[in-house]
């Protein structure tokens, strides 16, 4: 009979590397979006490595870092070079762009915005005269909403038409308008709420008033 002991297999996988898993509830939370880049790249970093049961020596290792280094990078102490971060990234099984999208959209929370930190932006509607601040939105390209406060008035000679995915939601706050949807005319004034599909050609039509002051907000398709 052989007693000879098997041989252990070899893993497939690149030493230090995991299997990536969706980030789990109970997971630290996640840094405030405004928090400086650095910061939040290894709030995700260390976010993974504790999902992953790693200890800062054990990533360190995988990655070819010191977990001196490693430790500064998750404090936002040090901004790690791209070739860092991509070791990172392979150690804890995700890339680099997977590292991006989540800096650039943290997970859950609540976000206050005080009136100075509400910027202005430009949009297509600037060029006339409107004015947008950017009340509240989700970063990056896949965006699922955007809302602003948008002020106007009897200044623009002429009013733009808009057309893009998702759905709109008009409030208006004060003073009263035309405002033009596909072939058809709509009074809004101040206390109005308007909802509408945006694939459809909309824009205002004429202002009733000197001036209007609205909440718009986009909800984009998934």
């Amino acid at each position: 009979m052989d007693k000879t002991k098997p041989k252990a297999r070899a893993s497939a996988e690149p030493k230090g590397a995991v299997k990536r898993p969706l980030l789990e509830p109970g997971a630290p939370e996640a840094v405030s979006a405004d928090a400086p880049i650095a910061q939040r790249i290894g709030d995700v970093l260390r976010r993974y490595r504790k999902n992953h049961n790693l200890t800062l020596s054990q990533l360190a290792a995988g990655a070819n870092l010191s977990a001196a280094t490693l430790s500064r990078i998750e404090t936002g102490n040090i901004a790690a070079s791209f070739e860092s971060l991509e070791r990172l990234c392979q150690a804890v099984g995700i890339t680099l762009a997977d590292l991006f999208a989540e800096v650039e959209q943290p997970r859950g929370g609540a976000r206050l915005l005080k009136p100075d930190q509400q910027t202005k932006v430009t949009r297509s509607g600037s060029v006339h005269g409107h004015v947008y601040k950017l009340l509240s939105h989700s970063r990056g390209p896949d965006r699922p909403y955007e809302s602003f406060f948008i002020t106007m008035d009897k200044d623009s000679d002429v009013y733009p038409r808009f057309r893009h995915p998702g759905t709109e939601i008009i409030y208006m706050l004060s003073g009263s308008m035309d405002y033009r949807y596909g072939e058809e005319i709509y009074c809004l004034e101040a206390g109005d709420a308007f909802t509408f599909a945006a694939h459809v050609e909309h824009g205002p039509e004429r202002l009733h008033t000197d001036e209007i002051a609205l909440l718009c907000t986009i909800i984009y398709d998934s």
